[in-house]
């Protein structure tokens, strides 16, 4: 039987979070027979993260590292209408996945769910997770409440497209930052997106790394630039810094 959908996954040394994100999405078809193909592209790994992949998943396959040329090999190996994008931090809730099955009985061109980040940390004991848990939620009310109004999906909304559309549009820009700004622009051209509440649950982990506002301030001066014409190389050199 063809899937109804499939559900793309780049991973580069992912092992902590793989098994989760994985086990949940199989978790999900078995209750909700949702008909999924699950494909995992893995980007170069060093850790065992595709050893963990290859029991859950219906492909592991290798692809040249860098998140845009991953999900392109991936949808490229899909056999479903409907392609998921869904990044190895970020997990697909109970309360989005039926949201989605209903969506996709409807056709939809595209769309993307509302995020809620969550604190990766357990230290607690100067209450730095509650203080992030605090920045965690505006943010993501921030994030989502932009995509609302402009009808750009970041990556971490778990973007879902049909795939004849995808095609169309050539697939994720090959390039190393901003693929997901440039996807949504592309489908933005064939129809307004399809804005789930689910949500969908990302790890702080790279906020908490670099600081929380820090990385917002860091993330802000990115997309400007990159509105103003920056080359997504140049903004990639910048964002590794």
């Amino acid at each position: 039987m063809t899937p109804s959908l499939s559900i793309i996954v780049p991973t580069l040394n992912e092992a902590g979070s793989i098994e989760q994100v994985l086990t949940s999405v199989r978790a999900l078809d078995r209750k909700l027979s949702l008909g999924l193909e699950l494909i995992v592209v893995d980007g170069g790994s060093q850790d065992n993260t595709k050893t963990l992949a290859e029991p859950l998943a219906d492909q592991v396959i290798d692809a040249p590292r860098g998140r845009a040329r991953q999900m392109n090999a991936g949808a490229a190996a899909a056999s479903s209408d409907y392609l998921l994008f869904l990044h190895a931090d970020t997990v697909l809730t109970s309360a989005a996945a039926k949201e989605l099955k209903v969506a996709l009985a409807r056709e939809p061109v595209w769309g993307r769910f509302d995020v809620r980040i969550e604190s990766s940390s357990e230290d607690n004991t100067t209450g730095t997770t509650e203080n992030n848990a605090g920045m965690f939620r505006v943010i993501s009310f921030m994030m989502n409440h932009r995509s609302r109004l402009t009808g750009i999906a970041t990556g971490d909304q778990a973007i879902f497209v049909r795939r004849d559309v995808f095609e169309s549009i050539g697939g994720f820009t090959d390039q190393p930052l901003m693929e997901d700004i440039e996807l949504s622009k592309q489908l933005c051209k064939h129809a307004k997106p399809t804005c789930l509440r689910g949500p969908v649950i990302t790890s702080g982990r790279r906020w908490e790394a670099n600081g929380v506002w820090a990385t917002i301030f860091l993330m802000w001066r990115l997309r400007w630039r990159y509105w103003r014409g920056q080359s997504a190389e140049e903004l990639a050199r910048a964002y590794k810094r």
